[in-house]
């Protein structure tokens, strides 16, 4: 089970009561709605092996050098790359990497990668170690639909409504709801499609049943270019002109919706801990932040 971590701690944040806090008064309803969400995916899905996925960086270099465009307008800070993320959100997120620790869960980012990225990577990695593989990757943001793939044994959980109403994703999902049953495809069609939160123009003039149209008819972003520059008759004058216009970013937005598929991970040990790697300082932190009964839960999820 691969987490994406900021989805998660950004969902709990906004999800729980801001007047969850611990007993200084600082706030914990990030860690508390993380944890929760952690003990109840674990007790769900039964996985043998954990890893929290982390943003090492959140808009890397290789991306904004693509699109300048790629999430800048999250930014807070220009000089330091600082995302602007909720004042009351900030010092909780060193608080989950603390638990994470104690608890024994293994973190893993990639220095001058998202955690997309690292996803991406260790899905690829257990596929190729063992194909099918039987990879879970729990998100609440659909761009990791690209690595919905049957045959390798890769689904999403997608979180969108909730841990507790999660939803399967797998290439029948995909089928239903876009019309597409590889992950691949969805990428492709992402970018035809664009995305504002992310920053990506996508083609001007073609939203996402054109886009899925014509990634499916062309099965893929490099067929349907091909397409384009073959002069194709299964393309109206109209797409043609749209597509050629927007060739630069056509270009360069591959590099920048695909995840990565080799950010430079680290080993880490990901199997489920089954009791605590430090009893002392989960009850140190249960302690200091006001966290037993989340705690509690967790490793009793855990021993389960």
């Amino acid at each position: 089970m691969l987490l994406d971590s900021a989805s998660l701690y950004f969902r709990a944040f906004h999800g729980v009561p801001d007047d969850v806090v611990a007993p200084d008064g600082s706030p914990v309803n990030a860690v508390r709605g993380f944890l929760d969400m952690v003990a109840t995916l674990v007790r769900a899905r039964r996985p043998e092996r954990l890893v929290a996925c982390w943003d090492e960086d959140w808009r890397p270099a290789f991306r904004t050098a693509a699109i300048p465009s790629y999430k800048a307008h999250r930014l807070a800070d220009p000089v330091t790359n600082r995302e602007e993320t909720p004042p009351a959100l900030d010092p909780q997120v060193p608080v989950i990497a603390e638990v994470l620790a104690a608890l024994g869960v293994a973190r893993v980012g990639a220095a001058g990668f998202e955690a997309d990225d690292v996803i991406g990577t260790l899905a690829t990695a257990e596929v190729a170690a063992a194909a099918p593989a039987d990879v879970e990757v729990v998100t609440g943001d659909r761009d990791l639909f690209q690595l919905v793939d049957d045959d390798a044994g890769v689904r999403v959980l997608y979180i969108g409504r909730g841990v507790r109403n999660l939803e399967v994703v797998d290439g029948t999902r995909l089928r239903e709801r876009y019309g597409m049953a590889e992950g691949r495809l969805y990428a492709d069609m992402a970018i035809l499609r664009g995305d504002p939160s992310d920053g990506l123009p996508g083609v001007p003039g073609i939203g996402e049943k054109t886009a899925v149209g014509l990634i499916t008819r062309y099965d893929g972003l490099e067929g349907l270019l091909a397409a384009v520059r073959d002069g194709d008759p299964g393309l109206s004058a109209g797409q043609r002109t749209k597509l050629t216009a927007a060739s630069d970013y056509l270009a360069a937005a591959p590099g920048v919706v695909r995840v990565a598929r080799d950010a430079p991970v680290n080993h880490a040990d990901d199997t489920l801990p089954r009791t605590p790697a430090d009893h002392d300082a989960v009850v140190a932190l249960a302690e200091r932040w006001g966290l037993e009964s989340s705690l509690s839960r967790v490793v009793r999820a855990f021993t389960g």
